[in-house]
């Protein structure tokens, strides 16, 4: 069975910081690129960043860049998303998902994050 966890959500203070971590199991997680998204009550949920198969490359929508870092452990097929100075506008649920070139996606059940004073 296909399975993505979150975790590491939680409550933090405007200029706070959180590591969100998604666990994979059930596939080749060394073959899929990583992704982070999200979505606020009342969105559509967006992009925050990705990062490729072997870790090489990482791209980031522009409201979190140099703020937000993806990174991945193949080894422990892990994908992080460390977020530092966060903003009240970050406030979403977190969604870890996969994705294999002309092959399946996954998505995980997300974590929510707030930031709020």
């Amino acid at each position: 069975q296909e399975q993505l966890v979150e975790s590491g959500g939680g409550l933090v203070q405007p200029g706070g910081s959180l590591r969100l971590s998604c666990a994979a199991s059930g596939f080749t997680f060394s073959r899929y690129t990583m992704s982070w998204y999200r979505q606020a009550p009342g969105k559509e949920r967006e992009h925050v960043a990705s990062i490729s198969s072997a870790g090489g490359t990482t791209t980031y929508t522009d409201s979190v860049k140099g703020r937000f870092t993806i990174s991945r452990d193949n080894a422990k097929n892990t994908v992080y998303l460390q977020m530092n100075n966060l903003k009240p506008e970050d406030t979403a649920v977190y969604y870890c998902k996969a994705v294999r070139v002309y092959g399946s996606t996954y998505w995980g059940q997300g974590t929510q994050v707030t930031v709020s004073s």
